[in-house]
């Protein structure tokens, strides 16, 4: 979340970055944050106050029964009494104050970054680099969802009898290719030096709130209401929340860590080709690379994460662009989002398989997630970062249609040592 001295240090650029992101009634929003951090200090500066005067009178007592003026003793021992009270009832509003402020605070989006454009929606969106090559189909070529059902790769119709439309069943070489995906991309990491992390696809809610997904992806959730658990919707959120109420060494940084897990999404169902077959799903397979970094090192470090993303398309061959977000489509909680979205040739439309975000301080205010300096022992907020690296839906989808032949459909050279096989027959 936002600092109060981000707000108080120029409240009108505040507000010019929530617009940029479309947030509605960002001055009121503002406004009222800062009213009750006013309410807070206020509280705060009587309390103070109150406490002063009681500790001197509570000093004075002694002094004044050791000289005999007693009654004066007693009126010191009333005021005493009625500070104490004055100061739990300041001390219940300076709470309160800051509760409010704090929820206040939660439902306020992270500013974005300069170099974000402005824009509403995904057509706004910058279009920054293009690569990998387009591929010769057959004629009349399959969509993915044909292509499984030819292949006896993936069943939908199962997944929908066992739990709903939106759970797939991956079956043979499809569950294998699977399992050659989530490999291929977890040694790609573990190469660059990302430490492998195995967490809980259940997190509590705390852990929702520190990276942002509550209370802003409530409705998106998977919510297990009896132990207020939620099924996580990206690794993110659990490999994150590592480092809340943590105080890490700056010789530490940056911090690499990358999970392979399930991810869950309660997302608003449509119909068409857009969601059809793996283009939407409730249920995923991802993995997820995430760092926790200094200020003047994250820009780096959303660098050298662009570039591992970039690597592991090519590696897979695919044709891919990379979009620099506008304001207005950018998550809730990024200061500056690239997606990458492979071309799927059969459907004739771009698929969005990655999002590399920074989110500057927001995550980690929320999180309370800094370091130390080691020149001065000052303790500062990190940075965080997270990427797919990657989401399996779109990238098997584009995998099966982009190269289809004849004779079947073509694994890439880096996947075939994990498949056991260079055809999908």
């Amino acid at each position: 979340m936002l600092t109060i001295k981000q707000i108080t240090d120029d409240k009108e650029a505040v507000i010019r970055g929530l617009e940029k992101k479309n947030f509605s009634n960002a001055r009121k929003a503002i406004e009222a944050v800062l009213a009750t951090d006013i309410k807070r200090k206020s509280a705060q500066s009587e309390l103070d106050a109150a406490l002063a005067e009681q500790k001197t009178l509570a000093k004075s007592i002694g002094a004044l029964m050791k000289a005999g003026n007693i009654e004066e003793a007693e009126t010191a021992k009333a005021r005493v009494a009625e500070l104490k009270k004055k100061s739990a009832e300041l001390e219940e509003v300076k709470k309160e104050a800051e509760e409010e402020r704090t929820n206040l605070l939660y439902t306020i989006p992270n500013l974005p970054y300069g170099i974000v454009p402005d824009g509403k929606t995904a057509e706004d969106n910058e279009v920054v680099k293009t690569g990998g090559n387009s591929t010769e189909l057959p004629e009349n070529p399959l969509p993915h969802w044909e292509l499984a059902k030819k292949y006896d790769l993936i069943d939908f119709d199962l997944g929908v009898k066992i739990t709903g439309a939106g759970f797939p069943v991956y079956k043979g070489l499809g569950a294998r290719l699977q399992r050659a995906l989530i490999n291929f991309f977890l040694d790609e990491a573990r190469e660059a030096g990302y430490t492998e992390i195995m967490p809980p696809t259940v997190v509590n809610a705390a852990s929702g709130y520190g990276t942002g997904q509550l209370p802003d992806k409530e409705g998106q959730m998977y919510h297990c209401t009896l132990d207020d658990l939620y099924l996580i919707p990206t690794a993110e959120v659990p490999v994150t929340n590592i480092y809340r109420d943590v105080i890490i060494e700056e010789r530490d940084l940056p911090i690499k860590n990358c999970a392979y897990t399930q991810c869950f999404r309660r997302e608003a169902g449509s119909y068409g080709k857009d969601v059809r077959g793996l283009n939407r799903l409730h249920e995923f397979s991802k993995i997820e690379i995430v760092r926790i970094d200094r200020p003047e090192h994250s820009q780096q470090s959303h660098e050298e994460m662009l570039a591992h993303v970039e690597n592991l398309l090519q590696k897979l061959e695919l044709p891919y662009r990379i979009l620099r977000l506008c304001g207005g489509d950018m998550s809730f909680t990024a200061a500056l989002c690239y997606d990458f979205e492979v071309y799927s040739e059969a459907q004739g439309r771009w698929l969005e398989v990655s999002s590399v975000s920074n989110f500057d301080s927001y995550q980690a205010n929320r999180l309370k997630c800094r370091y130390r300096r080691t020149e001065d022992k000052k303790i500062e907020l990190c940075h965080t970062l997270n990427g797919s690296a990657l989401a399996l839906p779109r990238i098997v989808a584009a995998l099966l249609e982009n190269f289809q032949t004849k004779e079947g459909i073509r694994i890439p050279k880096a996947l075939q040592p994990y498949m056991g096989c260079d055809m999908i027959r």
